[in-house]
């Protein structure tokens, strides 16, 4: 099985994702260390990732996602998710996974000033 990777591009000191496939475990965990490779490399202290086009998401997916978040902070990088689907939300609070401490927007222009301003702080 071939897995599809998720496009990371650099932006200044921040990294943009937007995922527009739907994400599989392979996948997911692909995401996840190319990720935090890239973070590693570039330095960068900032990741926005987009899931507008995520409509459902298992908790397989869930955790995964709230893991790279916890792992990019680690690595000093902040993280704002834009995007969120109701759906999504839904699942993720179903599943008991609380990402009340990760910044959130409505839309990738959002996000990248919510981020600004974040690191501002």
């Amino acid at each position: 099985m071939i897995t599809l990777r998720i496009p990371i591009l650099k932006l200044h000191d921040y990294l943009l994702i937007s995922i527009q496939i739907d994400l599989d475990d392979q996948t997911a965990i692909q995401f996840q260390e190319d990720l935090l490779s890239k973070i590693h490399k570039t330095g960068a202290t900032g990741v926005v990732i987009d899931l507008t086009s995520v409509d459902i998401i298992d908790s397989f997916i869930a955790k995964v996602l709230g893991d790279v978040v916890t792992m990019s902070d680690l690595m000093g990088a902040k993280v704002v998710l834009t995007g969120i689907q109701p759906a999504v939300a839904m699942t993720l609070i179903d599943l008991g996974i609380h990402m009340q401490d990760v910044p959130t927007a409505l839309d990738l222009e959002q996000g990248l000033l919510k981020l600004r301003l974040e690191l501002e702080e």
